[in-house]
């Protein structure tokens, strides 16, 4: 790729216009600190804010520009408090997962020493297919899997594919090569088997491929025993879209607080950077969220464009400040957003 990378800033809803700032500043204090090119930021409308002065949650130059970057941020949103109009449509998030294609949900989970995690030591990802099996809105081309035949009965489809499923499982075996070699399929074959069971199978035989990987598979119930009792015991997660979506809030919890949760949303060709977490309305604009999940997610988006160092600095950044005590609420301390962020930068630059 380029050495100088557009890339998108869209604040999102809620907490959005706190934490996408601050990763912002993180994001670009690395970079600084490692000598690499300055990123040209591209702020884009979004959310409810969008509605108001665009019409849309997602409007066309958003999308349009999008097209024309090389990756981007993307806050949360809160697109359950939109005017109906808007609900009835496909989250912003949705829309561009589903428009660009962006098949790898790329969630880990990671524990900070010094905090109260509900797992210690639990070092983990989630890879978590991302466009099509139990989730309708990204089931079909045009319109949603669910429909109602009768005012009685409604009914969604999961949608399984081979390419989709071959593509995120050789996704996840070669994370799964970068790290501790261990990777665990996640289905419920024993219920769901032409499906769930699909999935499982071509899992199988793209491991072929890795023979130096161990492999193992869990029933997606047992999988959540399996990481509250000894969840540091495993590597790399491979399943279906919800599923995923589950057992990454789950172990985003594990390992201390949702505010640390990241997440990268990835194609060949492209990344969207975008927390675990909600939008938080009921602590928006007063200073106190943790935007760990969000720069550890822009963090996630410099590796992907190949910038490993500056990538690298942010994590070693985010584990020094908290390894020195400065906590947001969730992990324990005191400090807000802007109190948090700044000490962010003060380890990044103290660590070059």
């Amino acid at each position: 790729m380029a050495d100088d990378y557009r890339l998108g800033v869209l604040d999102g809803d809620g907490i959005g216009p706190e934490i996408v700032p601050a990763t912002v500043q993180v994001l670009d204090a690395a970079l600084a600190a490692t000598g690499a090119a300055p990123v040209e930021w591209v702020p884009l409308p979004v959310g409810a804010s969008a509605i108001e002065t665009h019409g849309s949650a997602l409007p066309d130059v958003t999308v349009e520009t999008l097209d024309k970057l090389d990756g981007w941020l993307l806050g949360p949103h809160d697109s359950a408090s939109y005017p109906q109009v808007h609900r009835a449509q496909l989250n912003p998030s949705g829309f561009l997962r589903k428009h660009f294609d962006l098949f790898a949900n790329i969630r880990p989970a990671k524990a900070f020493e010094g905090t109260p995690a509900m797992v210690p030591g639990l070092d983990l990802v989630v890879v978590r297919e991302n466009t099509e099996g139990f989730y309708a809105d990204r089931s079909t081309y045009r319109g949603t899997g669910e429909f109602m035949p009768t005012k009685d009965v409604a009914i969604a489809m999961g949608i399984f594919t081979r390419p989709a499923i071959e593509r995120v499982a050789r996704q996840a075996f070669e994370l799964a090569l970068g790290r501790r070699r261990h990777l665990t399929i996640v289905h419920k074959a024993n219920v769901l088997r032409t499906t769930t069971g699909f999935f499982l199978e071509i899992c199988r035989e793209i491991a072929a491929d890795y023979p130096g990987v161990e492999v193992d598979d869990f029933h997606i119930d047992a999988m959540t025993v399996h990481l509250v009792r000894h969840g540091a015991d495993f590597d790399v997660l491979v399943t279906e879209n919800m599923f995923g979506d589950i057992l990454s809030d789950l172990t985003g919890e594990l390992a201390g607080s949702l505010g640390i949760a990241p997440s990268i949303n990835a194609s060949h060709d492209r990344a969207m950077a975008q927390a675990a977490h909600g939008s938080a309305p009921d602590i928006a604009g007063r200073g106190l969220a943790n935007p760990t999940a969000m720069i550890s997610s822009g963090a996630m988006l410099l590796d992907w464009l190949g910038l490993q160092p500056a990538a690298a600095l942010v994590d070693r950044g985010l584990r020094a400040t908290v390894a020195q005590g400065v906590r947001t609420a969730d992990l324990g301390g005191t400090a807000g957003t802007a109190e948090f962020t700044a000490a962010v930068v003060e380890s990044i630059n103290g660590l070059t």
